[in-house]
């Protein structure tokens, strides 16, 4: 399950369920919901296309609520700390080089807030990583924000070519694209009337990523993502961020035959899979169980079904934070991680 929603049902996966198969193509510039789609009514104000809803802010915000780590991470990189009155949803220390930005910030809440907490922050601007964090069983919804003057932006990651109906944490009809989060970053650095912060700050992640995966050659290597759950794990499926961290090494994941965000699979069917690698959410939050590395690392070198996997016998761990196994800037510190401990497990080039 993604690190900033609250937990949600969904069903297992049993040993020999038939799976769905196949992924798109990426979304294309410019598409409902995506980067691209956006332009400005006026100097000052600025319209997008955001997730099939259309924001209008008229200036920009001065005292901006972030509702996900991942969004703001975004704004702190952006240099935006004096601009926002409050952040909510964290399960991961701060990024690193963000502790001073961050700290002159009000946190709210350290997970989902009332709605009325979130208004006597006196906001101006409310941004989400989730969809679910501005719907139903949410924060509140757009709606509710909009009728008091008050813009609401969710990312674009968590739509464009995604399901979010379900009661799960959503299905991907289409491979996500790090294009998605790059668009997120321009979309808020132009709603903040800084737009070439966000041109630099995209033209770094690009960089960081060449950089990363450089001559490395991971054809022959499978993974496992494994957020949160010991009892019923939380796996990632083909196409969220994961996928991102995949395809950009040319790797397999073996659960890319489900579309689902994060499907809950059982560990006889992980154990079936026999995967090369284990990419292993590292969260400092207490929402499920095996939240951290440690807890889980304990639990897959003791429990009779997992610890006779050629990873977990070999000690192929990489540890991430749970951002990076969400669609955000944090993405790409996931790429150069798990790049560097396959050269190190000796799998890449």
């Amino acid at each position: 399950m993604p690190i900033a929603r609250p937990a949600r049902p969904a069903a297992l996966f049993v040993s020999g369920l038939v799976l769905l198969t196949g992924c798109g193509a990426a979304d294309s510039p410019g598409s409902a919901g995506s980067p691209g789609s956006r332009g400005a009514d006026s100097a000052t104000a600025v319209t997008l296309d955001d997730c099939g809803h259309t924001v209008r802010v008229k200036a920009p915000p001065r005292r901006a609520v972030s509702l996900n780590q991942g969004t703001t991470e975004i704004m702190l990189s952006l240099g935006l700390a004096d601009r926002m009155a409050g952040t909510a949803t964290w399960t991961d220390p701060v990024m690193k080089g963000l502790e001073k930005a961050n700290a002159k910030v009000r946190r709210i809440a350290d997970s989902n807030p009332s709605f009325e907490r979130v208004l006597d922050a006196d906001p101006d601007f409310v941004a989400a990583s989730f969809e679910s964090t501005l719907g139903k069983g949410g924060v509140a919804t757009r709606e509710q924000f909009e009728k008091l003057g008050v813009p609401a932006y969710v990312s674009p990651s968590d739509c464009a070519g995604k399901d979010n109906t379900g009661d799960g944490d959503g299905a991907r009809q289409k491979p996500l694209g790090i294009d998605a989060v790059y668009g997120e970053i321009r979309d808020l650095s132009e709603v903040f009337g800084v737009p070439e912060r966000g041109d630099k700050l995209v033209s770094e992640l690009k960089q960081r990523m060449k950089k990363a995966t450089s001559g490395i050659d991971a054809s022959d290597v499978s993974l496992l993502y494994w957020f949160a759950n010991a009892q019923s794990p939380y796996m990632a499926g083909c196409c969220g961020a994961p996928g991102v961290i995949t395809r950009e090494l040319g790797a397999k994941n073996v659960f890319d035959d489900t579309h689902e965000e994060w499907p809950q699979i059982n560990w006889e069917t992980v154990a079936d899979r026999d995967p090369d690698v284990l990419v292993i959410g590292d969260l400092t939050r207490k929402s499920q169980t095996a939240e951290s590395a440690k807890k889980k690392i304990e639990f897959l070198e003791s429990d009779p079904v997992t610890r006779n996997m050629t990873a977990v016998r070999k000690k192929r761990y990489v540890l991430v934070s749970g951002q990076a196994l969400n669609p955000t800037i944090r993405t790409v510190e996931g790429v150069e991680q798990v790049a560097a401990a396959l050269r190190e497990f000796g799998l890449a080039g």
